[in-house]
């Protein structure tokens, strides 16, 4: 993987984490940010 595609990565979790820590359900966080729920 790349340095970008990392970067692009660990972006989109750390967007998610936040998300979720306020609340938000994991499926629509997934949906917004176009991932697959885990």
């Amino acid at each position: 993987m790349t340095a970008e595609r990392q970067q692009f990565r660990e972006e989109l979790r750390l967007k998610a984490a936040e998300r979720f820590a306020q609340g938000e359900a994991s499926s629509v966080i997934a949906k917004d940010l176009r991932v697959s729920v885990r």
